[in-house]
């Protein structure tokens, strides 16, 4: 991908961020089914906060374009992009929060408990988490038994088998020393589950076929994988302002990461094999898996 397909790439996912959001501030207005005003105020300011401070929004990008592949509703789609994003910004506010990461900045602005206060983010990583699930079970476009699919695999995802068992991991090993399989397994739990989930429910919404959700799942896994490995580089070589986040994060907590254990050259060769191991995985889609692939490449290719 060459400097201008990186820019006009750029712009898709600016237009994909601006579906999912108009989506999310409806879905996050201060009026509820009843046409009552949503008590109190400040929880819903906190959730606004966590989840329309900008970003990326790439598990929704990642949702719109596999539908595509399957030339699916768009509608439904987008109600899994916006669930889906629902959660990743929940997990954002908890990971930030002193008894995690400490983190006082997120996408260049105050962290959730520090523009509010630790109760309320709690409350609204909470609030923020909860609507995910409702939203798709309320879907009127999705059947009952797709809804169940769905919700069993966010909840997995999300979950303890998941998300929160990556977090877990990753809060344990702070002065520990991991190998690169330990070191995997918990990035493919922390930020590669919602990354699959991504990509298998917006298959799952589309009807794909088990040899095709198979090859999507080693897509994302890949994906997943190196968009950590990406995010371990640009810790060591970006700086705050690029990153949104304090940079040098994870080496001043003294965290394990994809630098520490490989060295810089070691982690930008790791992330260009996972790269090589998504295309792989998606070559039988010809041309209409472009996009998929242009994601892949951009993800290796932040802050080069």
């Amino acid at each position: 991908m060459d400097q201008s397909h990186l820019l006009s790439f750029e712009t898709l996912l600016s237009l994909h961020a601006v579906q999912v959001e108009q989506l999310l501030t409806e879905l996050l207005s201060a009026r509820t089914r009843e046409g009552e005003v949503v008590r109190p105020e400040r929880l819903l300011s906190a959730m606004r906060h966590g989840a329309l401070n900008g970003g990326k929004r790439l598990r929704p990008f990642l949702v719109l374009e596999t539908a595509r592949l399957f030339d699916a509703d768009g509608t439904a789609v987008l109600r899994v992009a916006a669930a889906l994003e629902c959660i990743h910004c929940y997990s954002l506010i908890h990971d930030d929060l002193p008894a995690m990461d400490d983190d006082d900045l997120r996408r260049g602005k105050p962290s959730c408990h520090i523009a509010y206060n630790e109760s309320t983010a709690i409350l609204a990583g909470d609030a923020l988490q909860a609507l995910a699930f409702q939203w798709l079970t309320e879907a009127p476009e999705l059947g009952a038994q797709l809804k169940l699919a769905l919700v069993r695999q966010l909840a997995q995802a999300a979950g303890m088998q998941g998300m929160v068992l990556g977090q877990a991991i990753d809060l344990g090993a702070v002065d520990r020393t991991l190998d690169i399989e330990q070191l995997e397994r918990m990035h493919h739990h922390k930020t590669g589950a919602l990354i699959e989930a991504s990509v298998i429910m917006a298959a799952l919404a589309s009807g794909a076929s088990d040899l095709q959700l198979d090859a999507l799942e080693r897509y994302a896994r890949a994906t997943g994988l190196a968009f950590q490995v990406q995010d371990d580089i640009l810790d060591v070589t970006s700086d705050t302002a690029t990153l949104g986040k304090h940079q040098g994060a994870d080496s001043a907590r003294n965290k394990p990461t994809y630098v520490s254990l490989l060295g810089i050259d070691g982690a930008r060769t790791k992330a260009q094999d996972l790269y090589q191991e998504a295309l792989a995985a998606i070559s039988d889609f010809g041309a209409p898996a472009t996009r998929l692939r242009d994601l892949a490449h951009y993800i290796v290719q932040r802050g080069s």
